[in-house]
C-alpha cells in the first residue's frame, strides 16, 4: 500500500532536496518521527540512520539506508524492521523559483501483520500523507500555513 502527494513550495530546488534528503531532518518534517539518528555515511548512497516513529499510537523502530541520491532531482529511502519495510521516495522540480515536489510513502508489512495492515494502518496513511505534506510546507517555509 501507499500514499503520494504533490505539492509546491517556495525555495529553489537545491535547498529543498538538500533538506529533504538529509534524513535526519525527519526530526522537523515527519509528524511520525520522535527521532532519527544517522549512523554511518555521509549523507548520500548507503547513508544508515536509526529511526524511531509512531503510528496509529504504537512506537516502532526502523533502519533506514538511502538507496537513491541524485542530487538535486531524487532521493529516496528504504526502512526496515521485522514487521515492515517503509520506503519513501521524493522527486523534486525546479518550477521557478519554486520547487514542486513529489512525495511518495511505500509500506509493505511481514509476518501476521500483513493480514491486519489493510484494515488498520490503510484508512491512517491519507490523514498522515496530508500531515506530512502541512509539516514539510511548515519546515521549509516558516510563517506560512
Amino acid at each position: 500500500m501507499h500514499v503520494e502527494r504533490t505539492f509546491t513550495v517556495s525555495r529553489s530546488v537545491e535547498d529543498v532536496f538538500d533538506y529533504l534528503s538529509n534524513f535526519e531532518n525527519t526530526n522537523q518534517w515527519d509528524p511520525g518521527t520522535i527521532r532519527t539518528e544517522r549512523t554511518a555515511g555521509d549523507g548520500g548512497l548507503g547513508t544508515t540512520y536509526a529511526n524511531r516513529s509512531r503510528f496509529a499510537g504504537r512506537e516502532t523502530d526502523l533502519t533506514y539506508e538511502t538507496i537513491g541520491f541524485d542530487r538535486p532531482t531524487f532521493f529516496c529511502a528504504r526502512g526496515m524492521n521485522k514487521t515492515a519495510t517503509a520506503t519513501d521516495s521524493m522527486t523534486f522540480t525546479r518550477d521557478g523559483d519554486r520547487t514542486q515536489i513529489h512525495y511518495r510513502a511505500d509500506f509493505q508489512f511481514h509476518g501476521p501483520v500483513r493480514f491486519v495492515a489493510p484494515l488498520v494502518v490503510k484508512p491512517k496513511l491519507a490523514a498522515l500523507a496530508d500531515e506530512t505534506v502541512e509539516q514539510i510546507r511548515r519546515s521549509l517555509e516558516p510563517g506560512t500555513s
